[in-house]
């Protein structure tokens, strides 16, 4: 009797074992079904990582950038008696020279009643090119100590170079609206314009920078080449003369003059915030296409600019 009666309970034993099997393996047969899951969790994990890295070094690049700013600033008229006076004085001084020479002296004009202004803001539009793209060219050798001993992203050190020229520009527009405004100039809606023109003038200079410094680690023969073009560079932009003088020798080298970015840019400077009656490439010149050209080149100068810097940055440290 025993036997009979251990049977079925025998027998549902065994059926029990069979059924915690089956659900165990069931149980084994869902885990990799968790798989894909930690897969996402950990690709999320490590693109929130890399993302935190990356803010991470952008802060960290804009308080170095910030530092060497004001750092560059301060020291470039450290031990001057007239010191940050300089960034004034400087244009000032020049324009001066030049008011006397080519207006009062040999009578240039482009026959409106606020050519001196003109003149000025030109001449503050060109010492922030000729300043920004000199201190630029020289900025990755002069700062070679630094390179070496401290890891840092190097286009910082140039855009620092040329961010210390635009803060003189800053102050110096100030100068030229204080002035405008004593002789008597009637500002429009068409001064808004003006930022989208500093800005243009600003990349234009960047890009420029870029190149030299590149190549001044390079060749240092650069310096003095620069300078002898520069020089060129600054005849052939309408600054001290009038632009109607061009046009009244010969229109089609006037367009011509109009299609260097330079050029470009600062008629239009002029243009918007002083003397509607200055000639631009949009008034002047009535191709579109042609009007087009000095923002191209602009745009590639800039483009080449950041391209050559960054092929070339990190061999800086070990050719300096």
């Amino acid at each position: 009797m025993s036997k009979t009666s251990n049977a079925p309970t025998a027998g549902k034993q065994r059926q029990g074992n069979k059924s915690s099997k089956t659900q165990g393996s069931q149980a084994v047969a869902k885990k990799p079904a968790n798989k894909p899951a930690n897969n996402t969790s950990k690709s999320q994990a490590k693109a929130q990582s890399e993302a935190d890295v990356k803010a991470a070094n952008r802060r960290y690049s804009r308080i170095v950038l910030k530092e060497m700013v004001k750092t560059d600033f301060k020291m470039r008229y450290q031990g001057s008696v007239l010191g940050v006076a300089w960034t004034v004085l400087k244009p000032l001084l020049l324009f001066v020279v030049m008011y006397m020479v080519f207006v009062r002296f040999l009578k240039f004009t482009d026959g409106t009643p606020h050519f001196a202004m003109v003149l000025l803001l030109g001449t503050v539009l060109w010492s922030f090119f000729s300043e920004a793209s000199g201190l630029g060219l020289s900025s990755i050798v002069t700062h070679g100590d630094l390179l070496r001993k401290v890891h840092f992203p190097t286009w910082i050190i140039v855009v620092a170079a040329t961010l210390n020229s635009f803060i003189s520009l800053a102050i110096n527009l100030g100068v030229v609206i204080v002035f405008s405004i004593i002789n008597g100039v009637h500002f429009t809606w068409r001064v808004i314009m003006v930022p989208i023109g500093i800005l243009e003038l600003y990349l234009i200079t960047l890009g420029v920078a870029l190149i030299l410094a590149t190549l001044d680690v390079y060749f240092r023969d650069i310096q003095h080449i620069w300078e002898v073009f520069s020089q060129a560079l600054f005849y052939g932009v309408p600054i001290i003369y009038p632009l109607q003088m061009a046009v009244n020798v010969n229109p089609t080298f006037a367009k011509i003059l109009l299609l260097n970015p330079l050029a470009q840019v600062i008629q239009d400077i002029r243009y918007w915030l002083i003397e509607q009656r200055t000639p631009t490439v949009w008034n002047f010149i009535h191709t579109p296409w042609i009007q087009a050209i000095p923002i191209v080149i602009a745009v590639a100068i800039l483009a080449l600019g950041i391209y050559v810097f960054q092929r070339n940055s990190r061999k800086f440290a070990e050719i300096l």
